[in-house]
């Protein structure tokens, strides 16, 4: 069973595989974008396995890791870098 993180877009580089830099609880890690082609800086997204699976709107994105924070998964006070 695979868990998908929420997590903010917050640079993209394209290429041959266009890849993301993404924002959660401080953290940020890389993911490709190579099934939401149409994704951009600032959507949120669900992460697994290094790869950027579906697209969030932002409250269904802090509700999601506002439930990682719940179980102790993620630090507790995490954002996901919201600018406002």
């Amino acid at each position: 069973m695979c868990v998908s993180i929420p997590a903010r877009i917050v640079q993209i580089t394209e290429g041959a595989m266009t890849m993301a830099e993404v924002e959660v609880a401080g953290q940020v890690e890389t993911c490709c974008l190579a099934y939401l082609p149409d994704a951009g800086v600032g959507d949120h997204v669900l992460v697994q396995n290094g790869f950027a699976v579906e697209l969030l709107d932002p409250q269904a994105a802090a509700e999601s890791l506002a439930a990682f924070v719940a179980l102790g998964l993620v630090p507790g006070g995490a954002a996901l870098g919201d600018e406002g």
